[in-house]
């Protein structure tokens, strides 16, 4: 019998072995995957299970059906699709039409928030207008004191005839299913995202990190917040430093795509009807796209595009992560920024949230940064957990999107890319006021840290793909 197993094993490993190199994909990753395989063959094929396989040619809705939502989108922003964008961004919209089907709109308008409690006021105002529909997506919907305020309203306006559908991230929320669970009992539609079963499966890695509410078709709001009362409070006796926004226009029809998209998924109830789609006039005058990207897409969308926004920056390029984690495509954009004289710099947080490894594997990056001339900035005040790009004066980016491989290959994310001069300005203007509660991290000091200290962050390194 033994035997058998040990051949039934080899078969296995052989088998994977040869399907990752077929699959030409990046060598370093291929090796690795190897290595494991061969040297600790039964602990390398669970990790194999929940991390190694690659999900590129699944598709999340058919082609069919991604149509008929392209088609609607058209629809909803026609007369307002930019036709002749900007010669600065004209690449990097290319990009995210290309590989995202994310229409360049005009006519849109946005509040910044990096307030909580700011946010949320307006999000119950506009959940309480609500006349058709509410389509409400978090990855964390706490039950707690904030959680419940936005559950009685959601409740109420299902009771009331409003279709209100709720999408959340299921392994992140698995110790509040009853508080779902009473939800849909009174009439709100839940749907988890890739349900957690009692025989785990590898889908159970990815992720549905997106923050998207669509209210009738015309106001969305996305960004970096939750749902839980740790966002208006703090941490520890320190501030939850985030940003969100909410969005009017054309290119709320983005975002409601979006949602239907993973609903489809989620619930295989394809929600077609123009209803969703209404012909929204102009609320601003900010040009925008919406993008989404996610480990069963051909093209890591999101992060493509930041890292066009990393190579075509002249100026300077700002960023904010609460995790910062980069592959070497990005890790190499933001050093050969820096070395070509653009002003680079970075705000990550001082003090972890939950997990003490992310914060090690996230300071043994830091080095080769300050070495090219990147300036790097820990966050004193609280917990950074805003997800930010803005350079030039040019472009912004804001959405749920860290600058991670977990981000980058693993989630499912939504980031809004505004090109605007006034925007892009007031998020400098945010960026540098944040440094006010930052200490800069000086390079001589940082390379005489400890051995002990720089082994651990370098320890933690090796678990960047699954962190």
């Amino acid at each position: 019998m033994d035997n058998w197993l040990d051949i039934l094993l080899l078969v296995i490993l052989v088998s994977i072995i040869l399907m990752e190199v077929a699959e030409n994909g990046r060598p370093i990753r291929t090796l690795s995957w190897i290595l494991l395989l061969v040297f600790l063959p039964v602990v390398g094929l669970i990790l194999y299970f929940f991390f190694g396989r690659d999900r590129k040619n699944r598709r999340m809705v058919s082609v069919e059906d991604m149509d008929k939502f392209q088609e609607l989108t058209d629809q909803a922003v026609e007369g307002n699709v930019c036709e002749d964008p900007p010669t600065s961004v004209r690449n990097l919209i290319t990009l995210l039409h290309t590989a995202g089907k994310a229409v360049p709109v005009k006519g849109n308008d946005v509040r910044v928030y990096t307030d909580f409690s700011a946010m949320y006021a307006d999000l119950l105002a506009d959940l309480e207008a609500a006349q058709h529909h509410i389509h409400f997506q978090f990855f964390k919907f706490e039950d707690d004191e904030m959680g419940r305020k936005a559950e009685e309203i959601l409740v109420r306006k299902a009771q009331q005839g409003v279709e209100v559908r709720l999408q959340i991230d299921d392994l992140a929320n698995l110790s509040r299913r009853r508080f779902f669970r009473r939800m849909a009992e009174k009439g709100v539609q839940v749907r988890p995202f890739f349900r957690v079963q009692l025989l785990l499966s590898s889908d159970t890695n990815y992720r549905n990190h997106r923050k998207n509410v669509v209210i009738d078709g015309r106001v969305g709001y996305t960004g970096g917040m939750n749902i839980a009362k740790r966002y208006a409070v703090g941490i520890r006796n320190g501030v939850w430093r985030d940003t969100h926004i909410r969005v009017e226009g054309p290119v709320v029809a983005e975002m409601q795509t979006a949602f239907l998209v993973d609903w489809k998924f989620s619930s295989k109830q394809l929600l077609d009807d123009p209803v969703y789609f209404p012909k929204v006039p102009a609320a601003g005058n900010l040009l925008m796209q919406v993008a989404t990207s996610g480990p069963l897409g051909e093209f890591r969308v999101i992060m493509q595009a930041i890292l066009r926004v990393f190579t075509e920056s002249r100026k300077y390029v700002y960023v904010q992560t609460p995790y910062f984690i980069p592959n070497e495509p990005l890790g190499m954009a933001l050093r050969n920024c820096a070395l070509a004289g653009v002003d680079v710099r970075l705000i990550i947080p001082r003090r972890d949230d939950v997990n003490i490894i992310t914060t090690l594997a996230s300071r043994s990056y830091i080095k080769d940064l300050l070495a090219a001339g990147v300036k790097v900035y820990f966050y004193d005040k609280g917990f950074m957990h805003a997800k930010t790009v803005v350079a030039d004066d040019e472009v912004c980016s804001i959405g749920s999107t860290n600058l991670d491989i977990r981000s980058f290959e693993q989630d499912f994310e939504i980031n809004a890319f505004i090109y605007d001069r006034k925007m892009a300005k007031q998020m400098r203007e945010q960026f540098l006021l944040d440094l006010e509660s930052c200490t800069q991290v000086d390079p001589e000091r940082w390379a005489k840290r400890s051995r002990i200290l720089r082994f651990w962050e370098s320890f933690a390194r090796l678990f960047s793909p699954i962190l």
